[in-house]
C-alpha cells in the first residue's frame, strides 16, 4: 500500500473473486458462469449501440427499468439497475448501515458481505448456520438489526421458501431485510411477490447468470419505492452512469428472450442432477443445490487437494480456505459436456489416490 492509504483501507480485507487464468484454457467451472452464450437477441442490440458511445447512456435507464417492470410485475419505481448486483448490495449497506446498524448474516455465505460491511464501517453479526449447513429462520426471528440473506445461499446453494423469510421480516418491521436472489432462476422461489406487502424488504437480483451477462454487468434492486429512492440517493452521489448504454441495451433484449432463458435453467438444472448423481456415485456428499452449482465433499479426499488436483487436469472449481468448508468444493454446472470433463477428471483423481 502507499504512504497515503488511510488506517481504515489499510484494515481492509478485500474481497477475492474467482480465478481468471489465462496461463492455458480450462474447463472453467469456477465462477457459476453460463455455459451458454446471450440470447442471439441481445447480441444484435449491443452491435446496434457500438456506434453511439460517444454519447453518455441514460443515467434513470427509463426504458430498462420499464422492461424490468413488466418482467417483475413491479412500478418502475420499484426498481433499480444497478452495475452488477454486487452494486446493489453495496448501495444498500451504504444506505441503511453503518457504525450504530449492525448487519446480520451467515457465516458461510457470500464473501462480499463481510466486506461491503467493513467499507461501510457496519458491524457485522454472524450467525452460525446449522451443522448440515441449512439456515434456521429462527436465528433471525427477533433480532431487530438489518438483515442479509443469499437466497439459494452460496456457495452451498440450499434455499429458504418465501414464507420463511416472511417470518423474519414480520419479526424486523423496522429493519431492511435484503434477499440476495442472485441464482433463484435456477430452483428457488423468488421473494418479488412479497414487496407490496413489506416495505422493508429489498430483492437483489442478477442477469450475470441466467441471463448469460456476467461481462455485461447488470442487476437490479427491487422493493418499495421508498427504499428505491434511498439507493438512487446513494447512486447519484456516487456514479449517475452507473450502466452503460450497450448493457442497457442487452438487458432490454435479454427481458424480451424469456424463452431462451427458461431453456438455458431448464438445461442447467437437468446438468445439475447428472452430476449431482455421478458424484455420490463417487462417494462425494452432495448438498441440495438450488443453484447453478453444487457444493460437494469426499471423505477420502482434502478439497484443497482435490481442486489442485484437478486444476492439474485442465478443471477448474472453487475451493474456499475458510474454517468449516475447507474440504468442499463450489462446482459451476456448466454443458453436459463440461461436466463430464469434470467427472472423468474426478475419477482419475480418486482412483490414482486409491492405488497410491
Amino acid at each position: 500500500m502507499s504512504r497515503f492509504s488511510s488506517e481504515r483501507l489499510a484494515a481492509l480485507d478485500p474481497y477475492v473473486p474467482g480465478e481468471q487464468p489465462r496461463d492455458m484454457k480450462y474447463v472453467k467451472l469456477n465462477t457459476n458462469e453460463s455455459p451458454f452464450p446471450p440470447a442471439p437477441a441481445v447480441l444484435q442490440a449491443v452491435a446496434a449501440e457500438a456506434g453511439k458511445l460517444n454519447l453518455y447512456c441514460d443515467p434513470d435507464c427509463t426504458r430498462l427499468r420499464a422492461a424490468a417492470a413488466a418482467l417483475y410485475g413491479l412500478a418502475p419505481e420499484n426498481i433499480l439497475p444497478v452495475n452488477g448486483s454486487d452494486e446493489a448490495l453495496y448501495f444498500a449497506f451504504t444506505a441503511f448501515c453503518g457504525s450504530a446498524r449492525p448487519m446480520a448474516f451467515a457465516d458461510i455465505t457470500y464473501g462480499f458481505y463481510p466486506v461491503f460491511a467493513a467499507v461501510t464501517c457496519t458491524p457485522a453479526h454472524i450467525l452460525p448456520l446449522r451443522e448440515d449447513f441449512s439456515l434456521d429462520p429462527a436465528d433471525y426471528c427477533g433480532l431487530h438489526e438489518n438483515i442479509v440473506l443469499a437466497n439459494p445461499n452460496a456457495p452451498t446453494g440450499m434455499a429458504l421458501a418465501p414464507a420463511d423469510i416472511e417470518k423474519i421480516l414480520l419479526s424486523n418491521p423496522d429493519n431492511v431485510v435484503i434477499v440476495d436472489e442472485a441464482y433463484v432462476d435456477f430452483g428457488g422461489e423468488s421473494c418479488v411477490p412479497l414487496i407490496g406487502k413489506y416495505d422493508n424488504l429489498l430483492v437483489v437480483q442478477t442477469f450475470s447468470k441466467s441471463r448469460s451477462l456476467a461481462g455485461a454487468r447488470l442487476g437490479f434492486a427491487l422493493g418499495n419505492a421508498a427504499l428505491i429512492g434511498d439507493l438512487n440517493t446513494v447512486k447519484f452521489s456516487t456514479n449517475p452512469y452507473n450502466v452503460n448504454r450497450m448493457t442497457q441495451a442487452a438487458g432490454m433484449a435479454a427481458i424480451a428472450s424469456q424463452d431462451y432463458t427458461l431453456e438455458n435453467c431448464r438445461r442447467v438444472a437437468e446438468n445439475r442432477a447428472y452430476t449431482a448423481r455421478a458424484l455420490e456415485d463417487m462417494g462425494f456428499r452432495v448438498l441440495p443445490s438450488k443453484a447453478n452449482f453444487l457444493f460437494a465433499a469426499h471423505p477420502a479426499a482434502a478439497g484443497q487437494a482435490l481442486y489442485r488436483a484437478l486444476k492439474d487436469r485442465g478443471v477448474l472449481v472453487r475451493w474456499f480456505d475458510k474454517p468449516r468448508i475447507r474440504d468442499w468444493l463450489r462446482i459451476t454446472i456448466g454443458s453436459r459436456e463440461q461436466m463430464d470433463a469434470l467427472l472423468a477428471a474426478m475419477k482419475t483423481i480418486l482412483n490414482d489416490e486409491r492405488s497410491a
